[in-house]
């Protein structure tokens, strides 16, 4: 690779960056994002524009991915706020963080999760996705509390090739016996995913929302299938706690 190719490689980067903070801008301001508005914004004729983001479609994509990496900062960051031996704690610290920052922008949550889908992932390129984080964060809790992963050969035929084969943002050297471990992970994911969605367009009472009733009793919903029973007096304790704090 020659230098002039690495130049503009990273100028392409740059300009890239700066489209994705100015789009976002747009987004937090007039919830709205257009090809037009952007390229006014940076001062770029619209054609200049459509070399980086030649439709809007891959425009949204571009922001969403750049969000999405942003949110797995936050959430891995949340996650080490708690000891490094305390899987549960570092879970839920970084649902508590992930819930939290959703209903603060409610705008960038309703971009990123209503256009990241797994055939995103490709876009990545060395970032890493919110999904990416909680996958290894239930792992970590596995590797520690041992619960129940159904066996491959008790589930749906069909579902188990899905997990042999998963498009999910999972650790690729997974053993067969612990492929059930991705379908807890897609359960847990939909129903935080669900009752964080119900909150952040206002589905549901907002007392319920306000006071939390809804996005705790999930998290408890959750705690015997992942081997969480017993902490579960604890656990309510750091939730209470962090959102508190939020």
């Amino acid at each position: 690779m020659t230098s002039l190719t690495t130049s503009r490689q990273q100028n392409r980067l740059d300009t890239e960056a700066r489209i994705v903070a100015a789009a976002r801008r747009l987004l937090v301001s007039d919830g709205e994002v257009s090809l037009r508005a952007v390229a006014r914004e940076l001062g770029l004729t619209a054609p200049a524009l459509y070399r980086y983001a030649p439709s809007h479609e891959k425009l949204v994509q571009l922001i969403a991915v750049e969000i999405d990496s942003d949110i797995a900062e936050r959430i891995t960051a949340a996650a080490e706020t708690q000891p490094a031996d305390d899987p549960a704690a570092r879970l839920i610290a970084a649902t508590v963080e992930f819930r939290q920052w959703a209903l603060a922008n409610r705008k960038e949550f309703a971009l990123v999760f209503t256009n990241v889908d797994v055939e995103c992932l490709d876009q990545y390129e060395g970032k890493t996705s919110c999904g990416m984080v909680f996958a290894g964060l239930l792992l970590e809790l596995w590797q520690k509390y041992q619960f129940p992963v159904p066996s491959l050969d008790d589930l749906d035929p069909s579902l188990a090739e899905i997990l042999r084969d998963p498009q999910a943002p999972v650790p690729p050297d997974i053993p067969d016996e612990l492929r059930g471990l991705i379908w807890l992970l897609e359960r847990a994911w939909s129903r935080l995913y669900g009752t964080v969605t119900l909150e952040v367009f206002e589905h549901i009472d907002p007392r319920i929302v306000e006071q939390s009733h809804l996005f705790r009793g999930m998290i408890e919903d959750q705690a015997a299938p992942l081997g969480l029973t017993d902490e579960l007096p604890r656990l309510r304790t750091l939730i209470r706690d962090l959102l508190a704090r939020s």
